[in-house]
């Protein structure tokens, strides 16, 4: 195992920190303020439902984690069987390849924005290979130590950058109140609902929040008498996520943008730096540009950090003798450290060819997309039963959670279906 963070603040909310950091990326900020220019601030509330949702899951997971010394991975392969590990392998490294692709994407355009010179033509493509690699260095050099504190960094240019920047374009606090407390969907030429979705479904990370049981045993805590304070933990990261969230349905309410990705998030700088006045705009826009930088490269250097958790698990439990296993995943094992290498090369490589040769890979990601928007549904599925029948009497869900689970199973399902439409074109 990698070494242990020192006790005190950060090791108390560490965790739910990284989950906020890993889970906001140029997609979340971009589907954010593209809710927010078409439906305004009284979707504000829907930033906050999305991220108690995910809340839900993530303490789903912990409470199985904490309550049965075992991962979720290590439990669902109990439980479900040799077809649903393969099943979710399968699933698991298209994910890591095509989400490498889109946070270098994402990183590699932001940098350029922040610093746009002639690269030969490949400034993306420099940036965003660069900025790969000194994650994989950061992850495989500091450890879990360096890695917290890096992420606590990224995470508070993120919200102090954000906030300073929604704060800045003015907007009407009492609308602002009203659309954060009193649930409203605009009508929106008819899609209102779906933008509204698109909103609660993009807080935070998908499968990302299975990282966080690893995350917490890097800083010892185990134990059943450990619940409460993770619950603690991640409220906290969520309620950043749920922040950040407000904030760019502000800056899009404030501000007339168009494109999607990273690509809108350029147009938001741009925005600020001619909608507001000179001195205002100029800081606004680099604040915020700043901020979306912490955003994307938190990401990334979470994604390379964490990912190779869930691949070092899967291994383990599929190709170690259950005699053999041990009871954590060692960061220097070779699945780990060359998951991680493979994770950062093949994304690599894949942009490397998006880039300079000119192929798309627009039709992989549409059927990409679709898959992925099943995963939490089924994530929920197979947490409701798990922890319903197999966690032991005193960590079981409650009434109200088990309630709370079935609805977030039918917003997801709902979200998947809107998901699968819309990148349908139907």
């Amino acid at each position: 195992m990698s070494e242990k963070a020192k006790p005190g603040l950060l090791g108390i909310i560490g965790p739910g920190i990284i989950i906020a950091a890993t889970g906001v990326g140029a997609g979340d900020l971009a589907t954010g303020a593209f809710t927010g220019s078409k439906l305004g601030v009284a979707v504000a509330w829907a930033a906050i439902v999305g991220a108690v949702m995910k809340w839900l899951l993530t303490e789903g997971l912990t409470r199985w984690q904490l309550a049965t010394d075992t991962t979720f991975l290590e439990g669902f392969a109990k439980h479900f069987g040799r077809p649903a590990q393969y099943i979710f392998l399968v699933y698991f490294l298209i994910w890591s390849f095509f989400v490498g692709l889109a946070l270098l994407t994402a990183t590699g355009k932001t940098m350029e924005a922040i610093l746009p010179w002639e690269l030969a033509g490949h400034n993306v493509l420099i940036y965003g290979i660069g900025q790969a690699a000194l994650a994989v260095v950061l992850v495989k050099v500091g450890g879990y130590k360096l890695f917290e504190k890096m992420m606590s960094v990224c995470i508070g240019l993120m919200f102090i950058t954000v906030i300073a920047a929604a704060v800045a374009v003015q907007p009407s606090w009492s609308e602002l109140i009203r659309g954060t407390f009193v649930p409203s969907i605009p009508d929106a030429d008819g899609k209102g609902l779906s933008w509204t979705v698109a909103l609660m479904g993009g807080v935070g990370g998908t499968l990302t929040i299975l990282c966080y049981g690893y995350w917490i045993r890097e800083v010892g805590r185990s134990g059943g008498e450990n619940v409460n304070l993770c619950r603690i933990d991640l409220a906290v990261g969520y309620f950043v996520t749920a922040v950040f969230g407000i904030g760019m349905v502000i800056l899009g309410s404030r501000i007339q943008v168009e494109g999607k990705g990273t690509d809108l998030l350029i147009v938001l700088v741009n925005a600020l730096r001619s909608e507001l006045s000179p001195a205002v705009g100029w800081w606004a826009a680099w604040a915020f540009l700043i901020g979306a930088w912490g955003a994307v490269f938190s990401s990334l250097l979470g994604c390379m950090q964490s990912v190779p958790y869930l691949f070092a698990d899967c291994w383990r439990l599929m190709f170690v003798k259950e005699d053999d296993r041990k009871s954590e995943v060692d960061t220097q094992s070779a699945p780990y450290v060359w998951y991680m290498y493979g994770m950062a090369i093949v994304s690599s490589l894949g942009f490397w060819v998006k880039e300079s040769a000119g192929v798309g890979f627009a039709q992989v990601q549409k059927w990409y997309a679709i898959v992925g928007a099943a995963f939490m549904p089924f994530l929920a599925i197979a947490l409701l039963i798990m922890n319903r029948r197999w966690i032991g009497e005193k960590y079981r869900s409650s009434i109200v959670m088990q309630l709370a689970l079935l609805a977030t199973i039918a917003f997801f399902v709902f979200a998947g279906y809107v998901e699968v439409c819309k990148r349908l074109g139907w």
